[in-house]
């Protein structure tokens, strides 16, 4: 499936991109900063998943941001779409297949950390992957890496670095922190909250950690970001809303992009 994939896609691009972006709900504008473009449509790729999320248009973006080729997908895919975890990361496989050795992945997620702000950018360290998943389960595919990965280092601390220097230079602020990711979609209780707390979470989401695990396994280098688009459940007082999500997402769209298009330039 993957294989086919590829083919396609290498049948309407016929250049190499080996930075890869994966933009989350409400971010999606990015894709259209990228300069002379290709558009390919999830839907038209055979075997691959549909984003069905709101705010994810569901396709990929080829083409230079800052000077460099980069492949961005406007929309990913999630457990809670209904997929089985090897599709939620068949994106993955076809990035690597494409020439893809760095990664940025972006997600909206609710702030646990209380001396965050909603707005805030977390430049994500290190992942709780509470799904109760691992797409790595199965018949291990040699062609992507071993049987077992190491996590220790799943989020690159140098583009992390290369983060920070970005953000400073853009007069930027940045969090940093664990993100803990969750099937959903609902949302998480209060009392899951507060367990997240103890174990160390500072943002909580419903994606990334499963597409992190699979470049990891294919030896990819990950910059993670979270947009911090609203208290987790139990901290504001007030019901959590879909549409609270995608406003604040395209609020900080414009900030999120100058240091992404930034962060690019320096890889």
């Amino acid at each position: 499936m993957i294989t086919k994939a590829v083919e396609f896609i290498k049948s309407k691009i016929t250049e190499t991109y080996e930075i890869g972006i994966i933009l989350g709900s409400g971010l999606g504008t990015l894709g259209e900063k990228i300069e002379n473009p290709s558009f390919v449509d999830y839907a038209d790729i055979p075997h691959f998943p549909v984003s069905t999320a709101p705010g994810h248009v569901g396709r990929f973006v080829f083409g230079t941001l800052n000077g460099k080729k980069v492949m961005c997908m406007q929309g990913r895919i999630h457990l809670y779409e209904g997929y089985p975890v090897e599709n939620v990361v068949m994106p993955i496989r076809v990035m690597k297949m494409m020439g893809v050795k760095k990664l940025i992945v972006t997600n909206a997620a609710g702030g646990i950390n209380e001396s965050f702000s909603v707005g805030d950018i977390m430049v994500i360290t290190d992942h709780i992957n509470f799904t109760g998943r691992n797409c790595l389960m199965g018949k291990n595919d040699d062609r992507f890496g071993v049987r077992f990965p190491d996590m220790s280092f799943g989020y690159s601390p140098e583009l992390s670095n290369i983060a920070f220097k970005c953000a400073e230079k853009l007069g930027m602020k940045l969090q940093k922190g664990v993100y803990i990711g969750c099937t959903g979609p609902s949302y998480e209780t209060p009392a899951e909250i507060r367990a997240f707390r103890v174990l160390g979470a500072d943002a909580v989401g419903m994606s990334t950690v499963q597409e992190v695990i699979a470049a990891n396994h294919c030896g990819i280098d990950v910059l993670g970001f979270s947009l911090v688009s609203n208290k987790a459940a139990g901290l504001s007082g007030e019901r959590l809303t879909e549409e609270e999500v995608l406003t604040i997402g395209r609020q900080k769209s414009e900030e999120m992009q100058s240091l992404i298009t930034e962060i690019v330039g320096e890889f």
